[in-house]
């Protein structure tokens, strides 16, 4: 296994700091989000300061993005990292898509099923092939020589997508390179749930599940002291709410016997009632969606939840460990050493 870090959008300056500062830790690599700030200019800005690291977006929101526009960024970040990039793609949720972006949503599974296939069908464009996709959404069939970026000497960026119910997990396993795993997961999810569904998706594409990269995203409740691993308990403990008020996650909670957890966060969602949320988080709930360790057992701890299903794991609280310790990075790089 690999250990990454997840950082969001900071003004490019910044990203370049985090960068070689992960870098100088020995860690592997960075998965930006995209929230506020465009992934892509993230992943340039920190390929130039740091040519060593593994980058990938984790995610970039697809369907605003016309298919041409993502495969040429991604080309561009493959070629200045050297191969070293990956291409991580998400529906986001409908609100956004549609009052945000102000684009089409439905129907997001088949939708974003053809945007990887339309994607991968331009970067063969790129090398000279010709573009004829025929799609139900997308119909491109135009890459003249002058508006190509041309063949780079690595392989074509590998796309991988979020997938979090059964039907984009198949259609992950069929049709992605990779699979961004939702940080709001349990073990049980993991072996119930997700890799039998990526199984049978690349079994009918005449695929394994050797042919797709898990990047697995984790809460880490890490210190070498009660007090430390307090406060990272409770950043869990929001983190978690906040993605289980989902409706659509609500099964996360109740595959696991916590029934009516995600209304009962709803309910405090509505009153406003932010750490009555987090308070709904208990610590045998803990246990199934974060890690706890002390530094020096934080290695072993991940080996034995993930090893043989995660290929890179991404310490989801990194950036903000870092900036509130600045010791943090180089104690997750003594991880990764212990993990390699």
């Amino acid at each position: 296994m690999e250990l990454h870090v997840m950082a969001g959008g900071r003004r490019l300056d910044k990203v370049q700091e985090f960068a070689r500062s992960v870098d100088d830790a020995g860690l592997d690599g960075i998965v930006y989000v995209e929230s506020g700030r465009t992934a892509y200019l993230s992943v340039a800005a920190a390929a130039l300061a740091a040519p060593r690291l593994q980058l990938s977006t984790g995610i970039a929101v697809a369907f605003p993005r016309s298919p041409t526009v993502t495969a040429t960024n991604a080309w561009e970040l493959q070629d200045i990292t050297g191969g070293k990039f990956r291409l991580g793609l998400g529906t986001q949720v409908r609100a956004h898509i549609e009052r945000r972006y102000g684009v089409d949503f439905d129907p997001p599974g088949p939708r974003m099923r053809e945007y990887v296939q339309a994607v991968k069908a331009i970067f063969a464009s790129f090398r000279g092939g010709g573009l004829d996709f025929d799609g139900k959404y997308h119909e491109l069939s135009l890459m003249p020589q002058m508006w190509s970026p041309g063949p780079i000497e690595h392989p074509d960026p590998p796309v991988d997508i979020a997938a979090v119910g059964p039907w984009m997990v198949q259609m992950a396993g069929a049709a992605a390179d990779g699979v961004h795993v939702h940080p709001f997961h349990s073990r049980t999810y993991l072996d119930d749930n997700l890799l039998p569904g990526l199984r049978e998706g690349a079994d009918d594409a005449g695929r394994t599940l050797d042919d797709l990269t898990l990047s697995v995203p984790v809460f880490t409740i890490v210190g070498d002291t009660e007090e430390e691993r307090a406060g990272w308990r409770e950043r869990a403990r929001f983190q978690i709410a906040f993605y289980g008020s989902t409706k659509n996650y609500a099964f996360m909670f109740d595959m696991l016997g916590f029934d009516g957890t995600s209304s009962a966060i709803n309910d405090k969602l509505k009153a406003g009632d932010m750490p009555g949320m987090a308070a709904l988080i208990t610590d045998e709930m803990l246990e199934h969606f974060a890690v706890e360790a002390a530094w020096d057992d934080l290695a072993d701890v991940l080996r034995t939840k993930y090893d043989g299903i995660a290929d890179r794991l991404v310490l989801y609280f990194a950036e903000e460990m870092h900036q509130g310790d600045p010791k943090a990075l180089a104690r997750m790089g003594e991880v990764a050493a212990a993990i390699h």
